[in-house]
């Protein structure tokens, strides 16, 4: 997890800093580390069976949110702030976890009202031009 962590954000750092490249190239990319994922898997880890209803999950939840979120992501960073982009990015926890309750029809605790202050706030904080 570390070393993911530390590949996306040079990453996201260092998205303006090389040569540009399209958006769409995201795909591409997404499917050598999906490759290279099933190698290792393969090699390191025992087998497993997935039905085909498995596979069909595992597609469409990498076309879809999970590779909509790298793509739009990489068009955000070349449009965008950097810095902006990634508090604004806090909002996802936050997101999820109020769907999650909206689900389940519960409602938010007073501990969730606060992280969701404490995000906007940062938000607010992060987007004002500084002196």
């Amino acid at each position: 997890a570390l070393a993911s962590a530390f590949i996306w954000a040079s990453y996201s750092l260092m998205t303006k800093r090389v040569r540009a490249f399209p958006t769409a190239a995201i795909g591409s990319f997404a499917l050598l580390s999906g490759v290279l994922s099933l190698l290792c898997h393969v090699l390191l880890e025992p087998a497993v069976s997935l039905s085909t209803r498995d596979m069909l999950l595992i597609a469409v939840l990498g076309l879809g949110p999970l590779g909509g979120a790298f793509f739009l992501w990489d068009a955000a960073l070349k449009r965008g702030d950097a810095r902006q982009i990634g508090v604004l990015s806090f909002l996802t926890p936050l997101l999820s976890t109020l769907t999650l309750l909206l689900v389940r029809g519960e409602m938010p605790s007073p501990a969730i009202g606060l992280a969701a202050l404490m995000i906007v706030g940062a938000a607010v904080m992060a987007t004002r031009p500084s002196n």
